[in-house]
């Protein structure tokens, strides 16, 4: 088995070295990070400039996984919503970008701010639906999803784990960062 997890680390490149980056870009992403986290805390989970970004892609998703079934084009959106930042954040570890792939997996993560915002709403269903299809026939993805499974009455506490989570994901990535600003040499 341990062989086998060396393999894949060898063939995900993780034990190269990361691209060096000067101090001062670090820093300067560090202050972005800073500052975009303040903007999504005081939005109180409300829409951020980004999700703008994330609902285009959520859409796409209906349309990409609808040629594989009803209950994919449902789960499609929020699959191709975290899995572009996700992927690119794979691609950029594997490049060895450090900045690239911070900023990836950030943006996954706050995905999850926005998917939780939508989940919160499953009971609801206060928020306005878009849709690239007939608008008449467009459904709440979360209720239906948490319909299906049983658990619509805990619609706001999946959503609050799901919150939580993102949140513990972007400031992890951004720690991560600094921490290589301790380990960057100076530039």
């Amino acid at each position: 088995m341990q062989a086998y997890l060396d393999s894949m680390m060898d063939l995900a490149g993780a034990r190269e070295d990361w691209r060096p980056l000067a101090r001062w870009a670090i820093a300067a992403w560090l202050v972005f990070y800073v500052f975009f986290l303040i903007y999504a805390f005081s939005m109180h989970g409300g829409y951020l400039f980004i999700d703008s970004a994330n609902l285009v892609v959520h859409e796409g998703g209906h349309l990409l996984f609808s040629w594989l079934g009803q209950t994919l084009c449902l789960w499609g959106g929020t699959i191709l919503q975290w899995a572009v930042p996700f992927l690119l954040a794979a691609y950029f570890f594997y490049q060895r970008q450090a900045t690239a792939f911070v900023f990836c997996l950030f943006f996954f993560f706050e995905n999850w701010l926005y998917t939780a915002t939508y989940m919160a709403d499953a009971r609801a269903m206060i928020l306005p639906l878009v849709t690239v299809g007939d608008p008449d026939l467009a459904e709440h993805d979360w209720h239906t999803i948490f319909s299906s499974l049983g658990v619509l009455q805990y619609d706001t506490t999946i959503a609050a784990v799901v919150r939580t989570l993102g949140w513990c994901g972007m400031l992890a990535s951004v720690a991560w960062l600094a921490a290589r600003l301790r380990t960057t040499s100076q530039s």
